[in-house]
């Protein structure tokens, strides 16, 4: 029979038997599943998922409500914000210059910053030092080389964009719409989305 999982009533984190959590920074409400590995110093919110297999590093920060799908690997000096989607396999590097040889600290290596309800896709992977914006969204497969706007639909090796997405997910059209009613409009960082249309009252 399979052991029972692993509780924490006290700050509510669950985490499974089989699965590793060393860090004491760790928000009510996340779960830790199997074979999964955070290291002491990883900072994780609350109400996350930590997918099977996943690694978080030491010096790594995730936001609240991430999920984290199996075999993830978020190393130090990765930053999640709130609301990010990581599919399965997206690897996170810090080192642009890796050598077993030669064994580099801050500030020799670099960060990588995922903001707001960004989508990282299945086997997505992240060369350090970027930005990547807002509810961006990068398909499965891409390597991501450099910043990404908020709301940029991102693919390929290396990632090009290949237009917008709203906040839903859905692709945007031509004129910056989305079919669930949404719209936006062009700025410095992407796009940005406008408020409700208004109806103008008769009389």
């Amino acid at each position: 029979m399979a052991p029972a999982p692993n509780t924490n009533p006290a700050d509510g984190v669950f985490v499974h038997p089989q699965g590793l959590c060393d860090s004491n920074e760790v928000g009510a409400g996340t779960r830790i599943w199997a074979f999964a590995h955070v290291m002491a110093g990883a900072r994780i919110g609350r109400d996350c998922n930590i997918g099977g297999g996943a690694f978080v590093e030491g010096g790594a920060e995730l936001g609240d409500r991430v999920t984290v799908k199996n075999q993830v690997m978020i190393f130090d000096g990765v930053w999640i914000e709130n609301d990010v989607f990581l599919g399965p396999g997206v690897i996170f590097t810090n080192d642009l210059r890796p050598r077993a040889s030669i064994k580099r600290s801050w500030p020799d290596l670099l960060s990588t910053r995922v903001c707001d309800g960004a989508t990282l896709g299945a086997g997505v992977i992240v060369v350090c030092g970027i930005t990547i914006g807002h509810n961006a969204f990068a398909g499965a497969g891409a390597v991501l080389t450099t910043d990404v706007p908020d709301h940029a639909l991102m693919a390929g090796n290396p990632a090009r964009q290949h237009g917008w997405v709203c906040a839903c997910g859905q692709r945007l059209d031509k004129a910056l719409r989305c079919r669930c009613g949404r719209r936006y409009a062009s700025s410095v960082s992407g796009v940005i989305e406008l408020g409700p249309v208004r109806v103008r009252e008769a009389g």
